[in-house]
């Protein structure tokens, strides 16, 4: 998996054709409290694209679950994935994602879409993300489940599409390297 040094970049990101045929997906991926939110908002903002929270597809059900410090079964995620992926393609517009991409299998439905599609898996050590966790405040994701978030994740292997931005950098930085890593990908595409 390639991995790009976030030390730093100020790009100007490319613009997005809205007449092309085959619609880009962005989808900032990690686990809670990397930063996949705040990377994703920023990206929608500078590309003019709309913006997907995954979160707020989330039933109340499952929020509560998570909130009571209980991790989701893949059982309750499915329902999940199937409504934002339903969304995506029923909007068929080029957006970014904030989305956990915990489970390889959930991964690929969203290759499934017929997009052009962009992982930026956003990795740091568990001890920067509960750290970042700590200092959030109203999110329903406690830091009691970071752990149940790192055993969920499969780790990309053979994911072309799948970019490694380390998150040991300031936020700018690591919005630089995503807008870097976003252009270069729409350039090519």
């Amino acid at each position: 998996m390639p991995v790009f040094d976030t030390a730093a970049l100020s790009v100007e990101p490319q613009q997005v054709d809205p007449q092309m045929t085959q619609p880009y997906l962005i989808i900032s991926m990690g686990v809670s409290g990397s930063g996949k939110s705040t990377v994703a908002q920023m990206l929608s903002d500078k590309f003019k694209l709309p913006f997907l929270e995954a979160d707020d597809f989330h039933s109340a059900e499952n929020k509560a679950h998570m909130a009571e410090g209980k991790a989701l079964t893949d059982e309750m995620r499915e329902p999940w994935i199937a409504s934002i992926c339903e969304k995506i393609k029923s909007d068929g517009k080029s957006c970014v994602l904030a989305y956990s991409g915990l489970r390889r299998s959930h991964r690929q439905k969203f290759r499934e879409l017929g997009f052009r599609t962009l992982f930026l898996y956003l990795n740091g050590s568990k001890e920067l993300i509960a750290q970042r966790m700590s200092e959030r405040a109203g999110h329903f994701m406690p830091v009691s489940l970071l752990d149940s978030q790192f055993a969920s994740m499969d780790a990309p292997q053979d994911e072309p599409d799948m970019v490694l931005v380390s998150i040991d950098a300031t936020v700018p930085e690591i919005v630089d390297s995503a807008t870097k890593i976003t252009s270069d990908f729409i350039a090519k595409h």
